[in-house]
C-alpha cells in the first residue's frame, strides 16, 4: 500500500478509493455494445452510493499492507455484487421499492426487463474483474478471491439469506436466532467477505489474522443490518435515499419489531464492541478500519 493512502484522514482515504472505483467502472462500462444496458449500468453503479463495503476491503488490506492495485480487484468486484442486489431487491416481486440512492430506482427508470439484466450483467463482471483485472495478483489469489466472493453471495450466502427473506420474514412467530442467521446469510457474508478479501490482497497467510478478522466482519455485518432497521424506522426518506418504512409496508419481522428500537441500538453497540475485541491485537495498524465501521454504524 502506497504511504500516500495509509497517511490520509478517513474523509481522504475514503474519497480516493471512491475516486479509483468509478475509474475502473468507465473504463469497462465505455466498451458495453448495448446503449441501453450502458446507461442502466452507469445509472445504478456511477452516480450514488457510499461505497462502503469496497472501503473496508481497502482498509483492511491496509492493515497488511496489500498494494493499491491488488485491492481494486475485489474492492470493484463486491461493489458491484452489492449494486446488483440493490437492483433485484428494488423489484416488485422483491422489496418493490421505487426509490434507490435518492433516485427512481433501476426498474422504474429502464423497466424490469432491462433492470433484471443489469444486475446480471454486473454480477457477472465481478467475475470478470476477479479473473482478469490487471494487478499483480497470482492466480491462485485470484481463485480463492472468487471463492469467497461466490460463497458471499450465492446459495450459501446472500441468495439464501434474501430467499428466507422473502419467504419467512412476513411470520409474526420468527424466532430471533432465525432471524439473526437470515441477517448473517443476507447481509454479514458479504461484510465478512470483504474483511478477508482485504487480507487475501496482502501477503499475509498468517491464519490468528483469519479467524480475527472473520470474527471481526461477522459482528459487524451483523450490526449493519440491525442498524439498517433502526434506520428505516427513525430516518427520513430524504436522509435514506430510499423509501422509508419499507419493512412496515411489507410486513416484515425486524430486530426491532423484536426487541424494541432501544434493544436494537444497544445489540449494535455490543456487536461494535465484540467486533473491536476481536481486532484489538493489530494495534494503531487497524486504526482506520475501526474509525471506518464506526462511522458506517453511527458510533
Amino acid at each position: 500500500m502506497t504511504t500516500t493512502l495509509a497517511n490520509l484522514s478517513l474523509e481522504q482515504f475514503s474519497q480516493t478509493c471512491a475516486n479509483r472505483l468509478t475509474t475502473i467502472f468507465t473504463q469497462y462500462i465505455a466498451e458495453i455494445p448495448s446503449l441501453e444496458l450502458k446507461s442502466a449500468m452507469t445509472y445504478t453503479l456511477l452516480d450514488g452510493g457510499k461505497r462502503l463495503r469496497p472501503l473496508l476491503i481497502y482498509a483492511t488490506g491496509l492493515i497488511f499492507n496489500a498494494s493499491i492495485e491488488n485491492l481494486d480487484v475485489p474492492a470493484s468486484a463486491i461493489e458491484l455484487i452489492h449494486t446488483y442486489s440493490l437492483i433485484h431487491d428494488d423489484l416488485p416481486c422483491m422489496d418493490d421499492a421505487n426509490l434507490r440512492r435518492g433516485k427512481a430506482s433501476c426498474h422504474k427508470k429502464y423497466g424490469e426487463g432491462l433492470a433484471v439484466l443489469t444486475g446480471d450483467a454486473l454480477h457477472t463482471l465481478a467475475m470478470q474483474l476477479i479473473a482478469a483485472h490487471p494487478a499483480p495478483l497470482s492466480a491462485e489469489k485470484r481463485v480463492q478471491m472468487m471463492k469467497v466472493v461466490s460463497l458471499a453471495c450465492g446459495p450459501y450466502g446472500m441468495a439464501a439469506g434474501q430467499a428466507l427473506d422473502i419467504t419467512l420474514l412476513q411470520q409474526g412467530d420468527i424466532s430471533s436466532d432465525l432471524l439473526l442467521d437470515i441477517y448473517r446469510l443476507k447481509t454479514g457474508a458479504l461484510f465478512t467477505a470483504c474483511i478477508e478479501l482485504g487480507r487475501l490482497s496482502s501477503k499475509d497467510d498468517n491464519e490468528m489474522n483469519q479467524r480475527a478478522l472473520k470474527t471481526f466482519g461477522d459482528c459487524i455485518g451483523l450490526a449493519f443490518q440491525i442498524q439498517d432497521d433502526v434506520l428505516d424506522i427513525e430516518s427520513s426518506t430524504e436522509q435514506l435515499g430510499k423509501p422509508q418504512g419499507i419493512d412496515i409496508k411489507n410486513n416484515k419481522v425486524t430486530y426491532p419489531t423484536l426487541f424494541g428500537l432501544e434493544k436494537a441500538k444497544d445489540k449494535i453497540q455490543t456487536l461494535y464492541q465484540e467486533g473491536l475485541e476481536a481486532i484489538n491485537y493489530l494495534g494503531d495498524r487497524a486504526q482506520l478500519l475501526r474509525e471506518l465501521t464506526g462511522k458506517m454504524l453511527g458510533i
